[in-house]
C-alpha cells in the first residue's frame, strides 16, 4: 500500500511556523490562570503601577505599550505603595489565582538596596516571597513582601483573593513594593501581553496589549497610565528623598518663621521632551515663586520643586496654592495637573514669646 509524503513547498515553511506558533499560544492561553488583583490597595490613589515587563529582548526597554515604564531586563510587574500611612497600616498581598504554594521565603530585613548594599542581599534579590504553583506549568511569584507577613506555608492550598503576606522593602528594592511575576514552564510571561513569552521575543502589540491573563475587573483597574503622581506638598525647605519616596519625617515643616516656602511635586514616568511647571502663589494671589523647565531625560520617577527664601519678616498667614503641570508632545498637551492648598496660621509659640518679652 503507498504512504503519502506531505512535502512542505519553502515558501510555505514561514506559514506553517506562524500557524504552529498561534496554536501553541492558543493551548498556553486555554491553560494560563484568570489572574485577579495581587494586591488589596486602591490602584491610581493608594497604589500605582510603577514598572512593567521589558518586552524589548535587547539592551533597549519597552513596556507592553512601547512606552517607558520599564528598565532593561525588568521580569515582572511593579506595584507601587505611595500612600506612605496605608504602607505603614500594611497593604495586604493576595494570591491572584488559586493554586498552591510551591515556596516561601520570610526573614529579608525591609530596608532599601541602597542602604544595605547589593553584596547583602545577593541570592535573596526577591527578599521575602511567596511562589504560587497553579498547574499545566504556570506560577506566579509575590516578591519584597514585609519581614513577618508570609502567611502561607509550602504546600498549601490556596484561593483567589487569598491573604499571603503584606507589601514590604525586602530585597533588590529602593521603594515599597510588589514585584508580581507570572511564568510558564519557567519562562517569562507578560500579563498584560498575553501567553506569547518575553523569552521568544515575541513583540507586543501596543495599541491593544495583546491577550493579557488578567481578568476583566483586574484590567480595568491596572489601566495604563504613562506619567502619574506620586506625591505633593509645602515644606519650610527642599525636601530630601528616602526609600524612593520623599522623606516627610525629615521634612522641615512650612511655618511663618521656616527659612523658606517651598512648593514639591515627585511623578513617575517623566519623559525626555516633557515640559514641567510649577507655581508658588502667596495669599494675596502674587505668585511668590515659578519655574517652567525642558525634561532632559527619562525618568522612573522624579522630584522637582520651586519656592522662595523669607525675609526678615514671617511669612504671610493665609492660603498658599502650589500649581504643577507637565505638557508633552508637539503640541504641548497637558498630561498631568495638580493643586495643593495649605492654611498657614499664626505661629502660636512666636505670637507668646512676643507677648512675654
Amino acid at each position: 500500500m503507498p504512504v503519502s509524503k506531505i512535502r512542505v513547498l519553502g515558501g510555505a515553511k514561514p506559514l506553517l511556523f506562524a500557524v504552529l506558533a498561534a496554536l501553541s499560544a492558543l493551548a498556553q492561553a486555554q491553560s494560563a490562570p484568570a489572574l485577579a488583583l495581587p494586591v488589596d490597595c486602591q490602584i491610581g490613589r493608594a497604589c500605582i503601577v510603577q514598572n512593567y515587563v521589558d518586552r524589548d529582548p535587547g539592551p533597549g526597554t519597552r513596556d507592553y505599550r512601547c512606552g517607558s515604564l520599564t528598565y532593561d531586563g525588568h521580569k515582572g510587574t511593579d506595584i507601587r505603595v505611595i500612600d506612605t500611612r496605608a504602607y505603614k497600616q500594611g497593604v495586604s498581598v493576595l494570591a491572584a489565582a488559586s493554586g498552591r504554594v510551591r515556596a516561601v521565603r520570610d526573614g529579608v530585613r525591609d530596608a532599601s538596596a541602597r542602604t544595605v548594599g547589593s553584596a547583602t542581599i545577593a541570592g535573596r534579590e526577591a527578599g521575602n516571597s511567596v511562589v504560587v504553583d497553579h498547574g499545566n506549568g504556570w506560577e506566579t511569584q509575590y516578591a519584597h513582601l514585609r519581614k513577618g507577613s508570609v502567611a502561607v506555608r509550602a504546600g498549601e492550598a490556596v484561593e483567589t483573593g487569598q491573604r499571603l503576606g503584606a507589601v514590604g522593602l525586602s530585597g533588590n528594592t529602593e521603594f515599597p513594593h510588589l514585584h508580581f511575576e507570572v511564568r510558564h514552564n519557567r519562562a517569562i510571561v507578560d500579563p498584560f501581553a498575553g501567553p506569547d513569552t518575553v523569552a521568544e521575543g515575541t513583540p507586543a502589540k501596543c495599541e491593544s496589549g495583546g491577550e493579557p491573563l488578567w481578568g476583566q475587573k483586574a484590567l480595568a483597574a491596572l489601566a495604563y497610565v504613562p506619567t502619574g503622581v506620586l506625591d505633593a506638598d509645602f515644606a519650610g525647605a527642599p525636601p530630601g528623598v528616602g526609600d524612593g519616596d520623599v522623606n516627610r519625617e525629615s521634612m522641615e515643616a512650612f511655618t511663618p518663621a521656616a527659612a523658606a516656602a517651598v512648593f514639591w511635586a515627585q511623578i513617575y514616568g517623566a519623559q525626555a521632551g516633557d515640559i514641567e511647571e510649577l507655581r508658588l502663589i502667596a495669599p494675596d494671589g502674587s505668585v511668590a515663586a515659578s519655574r517652567r523647565a525642558r525634561v532632559e531625560r527619562n525618568q522612573a520617577q522624579r522630584l522637582s520643586y520651586v519656592g522662595k527664601r523669607r525675609g526678615e519678616s514671617a511669612w504671610r498667614t493665609g492660603v498658599y496654592r502650589g500649581e504643577y503641570a507637565v505638557y508633552r508632545g508637539p503640541r504641548e498637551e497637558r498630561i498631568v495637573s495638580l493643586t495643593r492648598e495649605i492654611t498657614l496660621a499664626p505661629d502660636e509659640h512666636a505670637a507668646a514669646a512676643r507677648r512675654a518679652d
